[in-house]
This record gives C-alpha cells, sequence and structure tokens, in this order.
C-alpha cells in the first residue's frame, strides 16, 4: 500500500549558460507548463521576463532561477501564492549585505602624523617648494 508523502526537494536542473530563454525552454527546464509561467508573471512582480520584437518572453538566467525557487515554495514547501509572494519580497529586503571593505593596514598607517612615511613627504613637499621658488 502507498502512502502519500510530500515531494522531498528535487535538484535544481542544469541551467544552460545563455543570455535568454524562451518560454518553451524554461517550461521545459522547470516542468512548468507555459500558461502557469504567464500567470506567475502577473503574481509575483519581481517576475518580469523581457519581450522581443515580436513579442516572445525572453527569460534571463535570473527569472529561471526565480521560477525555480517559487516552483520550489509553492510545489514543495506548499506556500500560498501569497505567502510565497511576501517570502520572496521580505528575502529581497533582508537579502545578504555586501560585506564591508576593509582597507589595507598600509593604507591606514601612510598618512599618518607619527608616521615614518608622512615626515618623508613632508620633507620632498618642502624641496618641491624650494625650487618652485627657485624657478619662479
Amino acid at each position: 500500500m502507498a502512502t502519500a508523502t510530500a515531494p522531498a526537494h528535487t535538484p535544481a536542473p542544469e541551467i544552460p549558460n545563455r543570455l535568454y530563454f524562451r518560454i518553451g525552454d524554461v517550461s521545459r527546464l522547470t516542468g512548468i507548463k507555459q500558461h502557469v509561467l504567464r500567470f506567475w508573471e502577473s503574481e509575483f512582480p519581481s517576475l518580469h521576463p523581457k519581450k522581443s520584437g515580436t513579442n516572445q518572453r525572453l527569460y534571463r538566467r535570473k527569472d529561471v532561477e526565480l521560477v525555480l525557487e517559487i516552483k520550489h515554495l509553492l510545489y514543495e514547501k506548499r506556500f500560498t501564492i501569497e505567502g510565497a509572494r511576501s517570502f520572496l519580497q521580505n528575502k529581497r529586503q533582508n537579502g545578504p549585505k555586501p560585506a564591508p571593505v576593509q582597507k589595507p593596514a598600509r593604507q591606514t598607517t601612510l598618512f599618518a602624523a607619527a608616521s615614518p612615511d608622512a615626515t618623508r613627504l613632508s620633507e620632498i613637499r618642502a624641496e618641491l617648494k624650494s625650487l618652485l621658488a627657485l624657478l619662479s
């Protein structure tokens, strides 16, 4: 006797290295029907593929990844559409912040008053000023 269980998280399919994907390509990659993809575009504001001159939808790689994430939230985690939309919106707002850039140690001591480099720079500046005075 088989029992119904929630599907385990399926691994994401390999996304080819292309700039754009047509809706049929995205449908095959993700296993989502084309009419469902068009519906999701109206429900998820962050899913907004470009349109070509012939009005075909052109999905970028990040759009395909978003479709896979929406699929995971709706089909595997059993979110409602509203819940998935708010989850993605919160994720975007509270997403990872870039790490602060640390300055190299040499840069912080280069212009310090007690630094030997600062003293040397002051000497060079004084010599250049005296040369400028001689030439004037």
